[in-house]
C-alpha cells in the first residue's frame, strides 16, 4: 500500500506499525503532489488526500493517508487542523513548540489532546482509522526521539513523547492508535 506521505517520521511510524505489510512512501512510487489541505476536520483532509493520492497513482494499491494535530483546551482546540500551518509554511517545529509553551503559559490548564485520523481507500472502500492521546504540554521542549510535537507533548507519567523510544511510542501515540484500529477494521473487511 503507498502511505500519502513525505514525511519520514509518519513513514517510520506507519511501517514499523504495519511491519507485515510493505508500505511505499509518495516519493518511492514517483508520486509527485501536493493536496491542498483545506478541510474543517482531521477525516475531511486524510479522506481527500487518500482518495487524490489513488487518483493520482493511477493503481491498484490501496492508499493510507492521515491528517494528524494538536488540541489544546486552553487554547480552545488551538491550533487543530492547523497544526502544522499556524506559524506558517517555513516554521520550525522547534519554532512552533516554543510559541505553543510560550501561549500555554498564560494558562493554568495544560491539558492537551493529539488526534490522529487515518483513511484507507482502494478505489471502492473508504476505512477509519482513530487514535486520540490524551496528555499535556510541557514546559520546555524535551527529548529527541520523535518529530513534530513529541517534544512538548507530555504523557500522564511525566515523560514527553520525544522521551520515549521508538517502541515504546508506537505502542501509545495517537498515531499508533489509529493505525491499529484501522488495522482491526481492514481485516474485519477483508482488505488486508
Amino acid at each position: 500500500m503507498i502511505a500519502a506521505t513525505n514525511n519520514k517520521g509518519k513513514l517510520k511510524e506507519i511501517s514499523e506499525i504495519l511491519e507485515e505489510f510493505k508500505v511505499y512512501s509518495l516519493k518511492e512510487k514517483g508520486i509527485d503532489i501536493d493536496v491542498l489541505e483545506d478541510g474543517k476536520t482531521f477525516l475531511e483532509n486524510a479522506k481527500k488526500k487518500a482518495i487524490e493520492v489513488y487518483k493520482f497513482a493511477k493503481s491498484n494499491e490501496g492508499v493510507i493517508a492521515d491528517d494528524s494535530g494538536l488540541c489544546i483546551k486552553a487554547l480552545n482546540g488551538f491550533p487543530g487542523v492547523e497544526t502544522h500551518r499556524f506559524l506558517g509554511e517555513d516554521a520550525t517545529d522547534r519554532e512552533r513548540n516554543e510559541y505553543l509553551i510560550n501561549e500555554v503559559n498564560k494558562y493554568d490548564d495544560r491539558s492537551a489532546q493529539f488526534i490522529c485520523n487515518l483513511v484507507y481507500y482502494d478505489g471502492t472502500n473508504v476505512i477509519v482509522g482513530e487514535g486520540v492521546l490524551d496528555g499535556f504540554i510541557s514546559n520546555e521542549c524535551r527529548g529527541e526521539n520523535g518529530f513534530g510535537f513529541d517534544e512538548i507533548f507530555e504523557l500522564s507519567d511525566g515523560l514527553t513523547l520525544a522521551e520515549l523510544s521508538s517502541e515504546e511510542k508506537n505502542n501509545k501515540s495517537a498515531r499508533s492508535l489509529a493505525l491499529n484500529d484501522l488495522k482491526k477494521k481492514l481485516v474485519k473487511n477483508n482488505l488486508l
